[in-house]
């Protein structure tokens, strides 16, 4: 079973096995090295329940295609990410669907160096390959596959990033969300001399607690009952496959990703200065405000990994963050991480001596953002068109990434989902009235 529909523009997500099945796995995997022939690629995979079988029919695919396979058992997507630069690999596929929910399955692929195949850099190339019937790789010789243990080396490499001498004895709830984070933090864990509180840190492919994404506010009301409950300095919640993580307060406010950004990118311009970083069209003016201020060079990037992971090696940008919780590091690979951004927030948090809370602070006191609001249309380049002619001529417009405008004191992004036909809005004003004012007049052009 291989339905086109489950192409993505970042990756492949669809129903199991209703939509993507062991088949249609191989047929993929086989795809993906007709039309790229690496060498040797790394394959690994979630705690869903039909992950094991995804991924050995994956493997198989990608051998008979005569690629050789690194199978690095149960890991968390930045782990496929870093054995791929690590090893030296050319590709690896992640058998992931994120955060969705349990019945989905689906695959993060990459080429060599960790960059992304998304929608226009070859995923509907291997989708044809996929959908296309016989056997295209015949008369080659089979790769091998063998299992290759990343876990310590990985380790070594995330706690590079951060010097753990200077780590307090925080106390920091963790809700892995009975995904990947439960299997990949433990043994970065117990480096740290952090006191944690754990909570679903079985690896469980039916989410038996909350479904893995705490990007919905009913999945972030365990995290923030339980950090107040707790006392905790902080606490962290994980997605799926862990390649993000989403940071509560010592008061239980959840904390922007944009906020987030700003928070590591200074502390990581402190350490390299006149570092360029990446921040996304719909963040707050908190981010570049806050690298020019610590002396870094912040730019302005369409949203999407493939769209920062390609800047950053343009650019040599040190970091890149997005609202949605990726965090790009080029000492990773360009690659996002998780555990990372959950290791640099422990350091600057210890380092500053002060609550979480009081460190955001002054950006609470100055920026008010909407967050995301979404709304469904039903032609979406005409709304486009008409916010434009409603409000272009108040400031500065760019359609970098859907329809930016920036006035004096407010601005706006909006733009269309990939996936169906929704306008997201992200809007900043430096009152909370202009704020409301303005939100509410952009949603009544938008849903009328």
């Amino acid at each position: 079973m291989l339905e086109p529909k489950i192409f993505k523009a970042y990756d492949i997500r669809g129903i199991y096995p209703d939509e993507l099945d062991e088949d249609g796995a191989y047929a993929i995997g086989r795809a993906y090295v007709d039309e790229f022939e690496p060498r040797a690629i790394a394959v690994g995979r979630d705690m869903r329940v039909s992950s094991p079988s995804m991924a050995e029919a994956v493997s198989r695919g990608a051998a008979a295609a005569g690629a050789d396979v690194v199978d690095v058992g149960l890991v968390g997507t930045e782990m496929v990410y870093f054995a791929v630069g690590e090893l030296e690999l050319e590709g690896g596929i992640m058998v992931t669907a994120s955060h969705n929910p349990k019945e989905y399955t689906g695959m993060k692929i990459v080429r060599r160096g960790a960059l992304p195949v998304g929608g226009d850099s070859g995923l509907l190339d291997i989708r044809a390959r996929a959908m296309a019937l016989g056997d295209t790789s015949e008369g080659q010789s089979p790769g091998q596959v063998r299992q290759e243990d990343i876990w310590p080396r990985w380790v070594d490499r995330v706690l590079s990033f951060i010097d753990v001498e200077a780590v307090q004895p925080l106390r920091v709830v963790i809700d892995a969300a009975n995904g990947m984070a439960g299997a990949m933090l433990p043994p970065v864990l117990e480096r740290l001399p952090i006191e944690v509180v754990r909570c679903f840190f079985e690896p469980d492919g039916t989410f038996p607690n909350h479904e893995p994404n705490p990007l919905l506010p009913e999945n972030r009301e365990f995290i923030i009952g339980k950090v107040t409950e707790e006392g905790a300095d902080l606490g962290v919640a994980f997605d799926g496959d862990a390649d993000r993580c989403f940071f509560v307060d010592d008061t239980g406010e959840f904390v922007p990703g944009d906020f987030v950004t700003a928070l590591l990118a200074e502390s990581i311009v402190a350490r390299e200065p006149g570092g360029k970083i990446l921040y996304d069209v719909r963040a707050s003016w908190a981010v570049p405000e806050t690298i020019e201020r610590a002396g870094g060079v912040p730019l302005l990037n369409r949203v999407g990994h493939a769209f920062f992971k390609h800047r950053m090696r343009e650019e040599g940008a040190v970091f890149g963050g997005e609202v949605s919780g990726h965090y790009y590091f080029r000492d990773f690979s360009q690659a996002d991480s998780g555990v990372i951004p959950f290791l640099l927030m422990l350091e600057l948090v210890s380092k500053r001596g002060q609550k979480l809370s009081e460190i955001l602070r002054p950006y609470g006191e100055q920026y008010f953002i909407t967050g995301e609001l979404n709304t469904p249309v039903d032609d979406v380049a005409l709304k486009l068109q008409e916010l434009k002619e409603r409000f272009g001529p108040e400031g500065t417009v760019s359609h970098l990434d859907g329809l930016s405008v920036d006035a004096k004191d407010w601005h706006m992004n909006v733009r269309p989902s990939n996936t169906e036909p929704l306008l997201r809005l992200n809007l900043e004003a430096l009152s909370p009235e202009l704020m409301e004012q303005k939100r509410d007049q952009v949603l009544q052009v938008i849903r009328k």
